[in-house]
Protein backbone atom coordinates (compact mmCIF):
# COMPACT_ATOMS: atom_id res chain seq x y z
CA UNK A 1 0.00 0.00 0.00
CA UNK A 2 1.26 3.49 -0.77
CA UNK A 3 0.59 7.18 -1.26
CA UNK A 4 0.33 7.96 -4.97
CA UNK A 5 0.43 11.41 -6.54
CA UNK A 6 -0.73 11.13 -10.15
CA UNK A 7 -0.05 14.15 -12.38
CA UNK A 8 -1.03 16.61 -9.65
CA UNK A 9 -0.61 20.35 -10.16
CA UNK A 10 -1.25 23.42 -8.05
CA UNK A 11 -1.99 26.79 -9.61
CA UNK A 12 -3.01 30.04 -7.94
CA UNK A 13 -4.21 32.52 -10.52
CA UNK A 14 -1.64 32.69 -13.29
CA UNK A 15 1.13 31.29 -11.10
CA UNK A 16 2.00 27.58 -11.02
CA UNK A 17 3.27 26.40 -7.63
CA UNK A 18 3.49 22.70 -8.49
CA UNK A 19 4.00 21.54 -12.07
CA UNK A 20 2.67 18.07 -13.10
CA UNK A 21 4.06 15.68 -10.50
CA UNK A 22 3.77 11.93 -10.07
CA UNK A 23 5.25 10.12 -7.06
CA UNK A 24 4.70 6.80 -5.32
CA UNK A 25 5.68 6.73 -1.63
CA UNK A 26 5.70 3.16 -0.27
CA UNK A 27 4.13 2.26 3.06
CA UNK A 28 6.67 2.33 5.90
CA UNK A 29 9.08 4.54 3.94
CA UNK A 30 11.07 7.60 5.00
CA UNK A 31 11.04 10.19 2.22
CA UNK A 32 12.87 13.51 1.98
CA UNK A 33 11.77 16.52 -0.05
CA UNK A 34 14.99 18.43 -0.79
CA UNK A 35 15.01 21.90 -2.29
CA UNK A 36 15.69 25.54 -1.68
CA UNK A 37 13.18 27.90 -0.09
CA UNK A 38 10.16 28.42 -2.43
CA UNK A 39 10.95 25.27 -4.44
CA UNK A 40 7.50 23.84 -3.63
CA UNK A 41 8.18 21.56 -0.65
CA UNK A 42 5.54 22.99 1.69
CA UNK A 43 2.87 23.20 -1.03
CA UNK A 44 3.51 19.57 -1.99
CA UNK A 45 3.16 18.46 1.64
CA UNK A 46 -0.06 20.41 2.07
CA UNK A 47 -1.47 18.67 -1.01
CA UNK A 48 -0.51 15.31 0.50
CA UNK A 49 -2.21 16.25 3.78
CA UNK A 50 -5.41 17.64 2.26
CA UNK A 51 -4.79 21.16 3.58
CA UNK A 52 -4.87 22.27 -0.06
CA UNK A 53 -6.55 20.60 -3.02
CA UNK A 54 -4.69 20.08 -6.30
CA UNK A 55 -5.74 22.09 -9.35
CA UNK A 56 -5.61 18.86 -11.35
CA UNK A 57 -4.51 15.27 -10.92
CA UNK A 58 -5.30 12.50 -8.45
CA UNK A 59 -4.08 11.52 -4.97
CA UNK A 60 -4.59 7.90 -3.94
CA UNK A 61 -3.85 6.45 -0.52
CA UNK A 62 -3.93 2.71 0.06
CA UNK A 63 -5.84 2.31 -3.18
CA UNK A 64 -8.52 4.91 -2.38
CA UNK A 65 -8.97 8.21 -4.21
CA UNK A 66 -8.56 10.85 -1.48
CA UNK A 67 -8.03 13.83 -3.80
CA UNK A 68 -10.97 15.81 -2.42
CA UNK A 69 -10.83 14.51 1.14
CA UNK A 70 -10.21 17.37 3.61
CA UNK A 71 -7.46 16.99 6.19
CA UNK A 72 -10.05 16.05 8.84
CA UNK A 73 -10.82 12.85 6.91
CA UNK A 74 -7.17 11.80 6.67
CA UNK A 75 -5.16 10.18 9.42
CA UNK A 76 -2.26 12.58 9.08
CA UNK A 77 0.11 14.45 11.42
CA UNK A 78 2.23 17.51 10.65
CA UNK A 79 5.26 18.94 12.44
CA UNK A 80 6.40 22.44 11.50
CA UNK A 81 9.64 24.31 12.11
CA UNK A 82 7.81 26.59 14.55
CA UNK A 83 7.07 25.09 17.96
CA UNK A 84 3.30 24.64 17.69
CA UNK A 85 2.05 23.54 21.11
CA UNK A 86 -0.96 24.54 23.23
CA UNK A 87 0.50 27.07 25.72
CA UNK A 88 -2.03 26.39 28.50
CA UNK A 89 -1.69 22.60 28.31
CA UNK A 90 0.93 20.54 30.07
CA UNK A 91 3.33 18.51 27.97
CA UNK A 92 1.22 15.44 28.78
CA UNK A 93 -1.98 17.12 27.56
CA UNK A 94 -0.26 18.48 24.45
CA UNK A 95 0.83 14.99 23.46
CA UNK A 96 -2.53 13.49 24.39
CA UNK A 97 -4.67 16.09 22.59
CA UNK A 98 -5.26 14.17 19.30
CA UNK A 99 -6.09 11.00 21.25
CA UNK A 100 -8.68 12.82 23.36
CA UNK A 101 -10.28 14.24 20.21
CA UNK A 102 -10.42 10.67 18.85
CA UNK A 103 -12.30 9.57 22.01
CA UNK A 104 -9.75 7.02 23.25
CA UNK A 105 -9.99 5.64 26.75
CA UNK A 106 -7.94 7.23 29.52
CA UNK A 107 -5.92 4.04 29.95
CA UNK A 108 -5.00 3.85 26.25
CA UNK A 109 -4.12 7.55 26.20
CA UNK A 110 -1.87 7.10 29.22
CA UNK A 111 -0.13 4.13 27.62
CA UNK A 112 0.50 5.90 24.31
CA UNK A 113 1.65 9.17 25.88
CA UNK A 114 4.01 7.27 28.18
CA UNK A 115 5.53 5.35 25.27
CA UNK A 116 6.01 8.51 23.15
CA UNK A 117 7.47 10.43 26.11
CA UNK A 118 9.92 7.62 26.75
CA UNK A 119 11.05 7.56 23.12
CA UNK A 120 11.66 11.31 23.15
CA UNK A 121 12.97 11.50 26.73
CA UNK A 122 10.16 13.76 27.90
CA UNK A 123 9.06 11.85 31.03
CA UNK A 124 10.48 14.41 33.49
CA UNK A 125 8.67 17.26 31.67
CA UNK A 126 5.16 15.81 31.39
CA UNK A 127 3.71 18.17 34.04
CA UNK A 128 5.38 21.29 32.65
CA UNK A 129 3.91 23.80 30.22
CA UNK A 130 5.60 24.77 26.94
CA UNK A 131 6.83 28.08 28.36
CA UNK A 132 8.91 26.09 30.87
CA UNK A 133 10.67 24.09 28.15
CA UNK A 134 13.71 24.71 25.99
CA UNK A 135 13.26 24.99 22.23
CA UNK A 136 14.43 21.43 21.76
CA UNK A 137 12.01 20.11 24.38
CA UNK A 138 9.14 22.00 22.73
CA UNK A 139 9.95 20.47 19.37
CA UNK A 140 10.23 17.03 20.96
CA UNK A 141 6.74 17.59 22.33
CA UNK A 142 5.41 18.43 18.86
CA UNK A 143 7.08 15.33 17.42
CA UNK A 144 5.68 13.17 20.23
CA UNK A 145 2.17 14.44 19.42
CA UNK A 146 2.69 13.37 15.80
CA UNK A 147 3.97 9.93 16.82
CA UNK A 148 1.36 9.18 19.46
CA UNK A 149 -1.51 9.61 17.01
CA UNK A 150 -0.23 6.58 15.07
CA UNK A 151 -0.91 8.40 11.81
CA UNK A 152 -0.80 6.82 8.38
CA UNK A 153 1.09 9.85 7.04
CA UNK A 154 3.54 11.98 9.03
CA UNK A 155 4.69 15.22 7.40
CA UNK A 156 7.62 17.16 8.82
CA UNK A 157 8.27 20.61 7.35
CA UNK A 158 11.86 21.59 8.27
CA UNK A 159 11.17 20.64 11.91
CA UNK A 160 14.76 21.17 13.10
CA UNK A 161 15.47 24.48 11.37
CA UNK A 162 15.01 26.65 14.48
CA UNK A 163 17.02 24.47 16.87
CA UNK A 164 20.62 25.00 17.87
CA UNK A 165 23.35 22.88 16.28
CA UNK A 166 23.67 20.33 19.08
CA UNK A 167 19.93 19.66 19.25
CA UNK A 168 19.65 19.40 15.47
CA UNK A 169 22.39 16.79 15.38
CA UNK A 170 20.79 14.82 18.19
CA UNK A 171 17.32 14.76 16.64
CA UNK A 172 18.66 14.07 13.14
CA UNK A 173 20.15 10.88 14.50
CA UNK A 174 16.97 9.92 16.36
CA UNK A 175 14.22 10.60 13.83
CA UNK A 176 14.69 7.63 11.46
CA UNK A 177 14.89 5.31 14.48
CA UNK A 178 11.62 6.69 15.89
CA UNK A 179 9.71 5.67 12.76
CA UNK A 180 11.52 2.40 12.04
CA UNK A 181 9.15 -0.57 11.99
CA UNK A 182 6.01 1.54 11.68
CA UNK A 183 3.66 1.32 8.72
CA UNK A 184 3.43 5.09 8.44
CA UNK A 185 4.74 7.03 5.45
CA UNK A 186 7.08 9.77 6.65
CA UNK A 187 7.83 12.83 4.52
CA UNK A 188 10.52 15.23 5.72
CA UNK A 189 11.20 18.57 3.98
CA UNK A 190 14.64 20.19 4.16
CA UNK A 191 16.89 22.65 2.37
CA UNK A 192 20.02 20.78 3.49
CA UNK A 193 21.56 17.98 1.37
CA UNK A 194 23.46 16.74 4.44
CA UNK A 195 20.15 15.95 6.18
CA UNK A 196 18.91 13.94 3.22
CA UNK A 197 22.14 11.92 3.15
CA UNK A 198 21.97 11.32 6.89
CA UNK A 199 18.37 10.08 6.81
CA UNK A 200 18.79 7.82 3.79
CA UNK A 201 15.48 6.40 2.58
CA UNK A 202 14.22 8.10 -0.59
CA UNK A 203 14.79 11.67 -1.74
CA UNK A 204 12.82 13.84 -4.15
CA UNK A 205 14.74 16.88 -5.37
CA UNK A 206 12.59 19.95 -6.10
CA UNK A 207 13.33 23.02 -8.19
CA UNK A 208 10.82 25.76 -8.96
CA UNK A 209 7.81 23.53 -8.33
CA UNK A 210 9.13 20.52 -10.23
CA UNK A 211 10.36 17.19 -8.88
CA UNK A 212 13.55 16.72 -10.88
CA UNK A 213 14.35 13.22 -9.55
CA UNK A 214 13.03 10.73 -6.99
CA UNK A 215 14.63 7.54 -5.76
CA UNK A 216 16.91 6.03 -3.12
CA UNK A 217 18.84 8.88 -1.55
CA UNK A 218 22.33 7.53 -2.17
CA UNK A 219 21.56 6.78 -5.84
CA UNK A 220 20.05 10.22 -6.41
CA UNK A 221 23.14 11.82 -4.90
CA UNK A 222 25.68 9.70 -6.81
CA UNK A 223 23.89 9.74 -10.17
CA UNK A 224 21.76 12.88 -10.56
CA UNK A 225 19.88 12.67 -13.82
CA UNK A 226 20.62 16.29 -14.72
CA UNK A 227 22.63 19.33 -13.71
CA UNK A 228 19.69 20.92 -11.87
CA UNK A 229 19.38 17.86 -9.60
CA UNK A 230 23.13 17.86 -8.97
CA UNK A 231 22.95 21.53 -7.97
CA UNK A 232 20.01 20.94 -5.62
CA UNK A 233 21.87 18.03 -4.01
CA UNK A 234 25.18 19.85 -3.42
CA UNK A 235 26.23 22.01 -0.48
CA UNK A 236 28.66 23.73 -0.92
CA UNK A 237 27.55 24.20 -4.54
CA UNK A 238 28.82 21.79 -7.18
CA UNK A 239 31.62 23.26 -9.31
CA UNK A 240 30.93 23.42 -13.04
CA UNK A 241 32.95 24.26 -16.16
CA UNK A 242 32.50 24.00 -19.91
CA UNK A 243 34.92 21.43 -21.32
CA UNK A 244 35.89 19.99 -24.67
CA UNK A 245 36.94 16.33 -24.87
CA UNK A 246 39.57 15.36 -27.42
CA UNK A 247 40.78 11.78 -27.05
CA UNK A 248 42.12 11.33 -23.54
CA UNK A 249 42.32 15.05 -22.81
CA UNK A 250 39.90 17.72 -21.61
CA UNK A 251 40.29 21.35 -22.57
CA UNK A 252 39.12 23.51 -19.67
CA UNK A 253 38.97 27.28 -19.04
CA UNK A 254 40.34 28.01 -22.47
CA UNK A 255 43.96 26.86 -22.12
CA UNK A 256 44.08 24.31 -19.28
CA UNK A 257 44.47 20.63 -20.23
CA UNK A 258 43.30 17.82 -17.95
CA UNK A 259 43.38 14.04 -18.30
CA UNK A 260 39.92 12.81 -19.29
CA UNK A 261 39.83 10.18 -16.53
CA UNK A 262 37.54 7.16 -16.11
CA UNK A 263 34.31 9.17 -16.11
CA UNK A 264 34.95 10.45 -19.64
CA UNK A 265 37.01 7.70 -21.27
CA UNK A 266 34.05 6.28 -23.22
CA UNK A 267 32.46 9.60 -24.12
CA UNK A 268 32.52 10.76 -27.76
CA UNK A 269 34.68 13.78 -28.39
CA UNK A 270 32.77 17.03 -28.06
CA UNK A 271 31.52 19.70 -25.69
CA UNK A 272 30.20 18.91 -22.20
CA UNK A 273 29.50 20.52 -18.86
CA UNK A 274 31.84 19.10 -16.22
CA UNK A 275 30.60 19.06 -12.62
CA UNK A 276 32.48 18.09 -9.49
CA UNK A 277 31.60 18.42 -5.82
CA UNK A 278 33.87 20.58 -3.64
CA UNK A 279 35.33 17.73 -1.58
CA UNK A 280 37.03 16.44 -4.74
CA UNK A 281 38.87 19.75 -5.18
CA UNK A 282 41.83 19.86 -2.81
CA UNK A 283 44.93 21.93 -2.04
CA UNK A 284 46.96 18.72 -1.84
CA UNK A 285 47.99 16.46 -4.76
CA UNK A 286 46.25 13.07 -4.94
CA UNK A 287 47.29 9.83 -6.59
CA UNK A 288 44.29 9.63 -8.92
CA UNK A 289 44.24 11.46 -12.24
CA UNK A 290 43.89 15.15 -11.54
CA UNK A 291 43.54 18.45 -13.27
CA UNK A 292 44.66 21.75 -11.82
CA UNK A 293 42.93 25.10 -11.46
CA UNK A 294 44.46 28.41 -10.52
CA UNK A 295 42.61 31.50 -9.39
CA UNK A 296 42.23 34.30 -6.89
CA UNK A 297 41.12 33.42 -3.35
CA UNK A 298 37.79 35.12 -2.56
CA UNK A 299 36.88 33.61 0.82
CA UNK A 300 38.40 31.12 3.23
CA UNK A 301 36.45 29.29 5.95
CA UNK A 302 38.57 27.38 8.45
CA UNK A 303 37.21 25.11 11.17
CA UNK A 304 38.91 22.65 13.47
CA UNK A 305 38.62 19.82 10.96
CA UNK A 306 38.26 21.26 7.45
CA UNK A 307 38.99 24.12 5.11
CA UNK A 308 36.62 25.67 2.58
CA UNK A 309 38.18 27.86 -0.09
CA UNK A 310 36.25 29.97 -2.63
CA UNK A 311 38.30 30.66 -5.73
CA UNK A 312 37.65 32.88 -8.76
CA UNK A 313 38.62 30.86 -11.85
CA UNK A 314 38.07 32.30 -15.34
CA UNK A 315 35.05 34.27 -14.22
CA UNK A 316 33.49 31.39 -12.26
CA UNK A 317 33.55 30.74 -8.51
CA UNK A 318 34.88 27.32 -7.57
CA UNK A 319 34.81 25.87 -4.06
CA UNK A 320 37.22 23.45 -2.39
CA UNK A 321 36.23 21.57 0.77
CA UNK A 322 39.03 19.52 2.31
CA UNK A 323 40.09 17.92 5.58
CA UNK A 324 42.65 19.74 7.68
CA UNK A 325 43.64 23.37 7.95
CA UNK A 326 44.89 24.93 4.70
CA UNK A 327 45.33 28.67 5.21
CA UNK A 328 45.18 30.86 2.11
CA UNK A 329 45.28 34.63 2.13
CA UNK A 330 42.27 36.35 0.59
CA UNK A 331 43.30 38.00 -2.66
CA UNK A 332 46.25 35.68 -3.24
CA UNK A 333 46.63 33.24 -6.13
CA UNK A 334 46.08 29.57 -5.32
CA UNK A 335 46.45 26.37 -7.33
CA UNK A 336 44.15 23.47 -6.48
CA UNK A 337 43.92 19.85 -7.63
CA UNK A 338 40.74 18.40 -9.19
CA UNK A 339 40.02 14.65 -9.00
CA UNK A 340 38.74 14.34 -12.56
CA UNK A 341 37.75 10.68 -12.04
CA UNK A 342 35.12 11.86 -9.52
CA UNK A 343 33.50 14.28 -11.95
CA UNK A 344 30.11 14.17 -13.65
CA UNK A 345 29.60 14.98 -17.32
CA UNK A 346 26.43 16.62 -18.60
CA UNK A 347 25.30 17.45 -22.11
CA UNK A 348 25.08 21.19 -22.89
CA UNK A 349 21.30 20.81 -22.39
CA UNK A 350 21.92 19.61 -18.81
CA UNK A 351 21.21 15.84 -18.95
CA UNK A 352 23.69 13.53 -17.27
CA UNK A 353 25.83 11.51 -19.67
CA UNK A 354 25.76 7.96 -18.35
Amino acid sequence: MSLELIDITKRVGAETYIHPTSLVLPEGSFNVLLGTTLSGKTTLMQLMAGIQSPSSGTIRFRGQDVTRFPVQRRNVSMVYQQFINYPNFTVYDNIASPLKVAGMSAAEIDRRVGAAAELLRLQPMLKRRPSELSGGQQQRTAIARAIVKDSDLILMDEPLANLDYKLREELRDELPKLFAGRNAIVVYATTEPSEALLFGGNTATLHEGRVTQFGPTSATYRAPRDLTTAQVFSDPPINIADVEKHGNKLKVFGDESWPAGRAAENLPDGRYIFGIRPHYVTPLPVKAKTGEIEGRVLVTELSGSESVIHLSVAGKTWVSQSHGIHPFEVGSQARLHVEVNRGLFFLPSGELVS
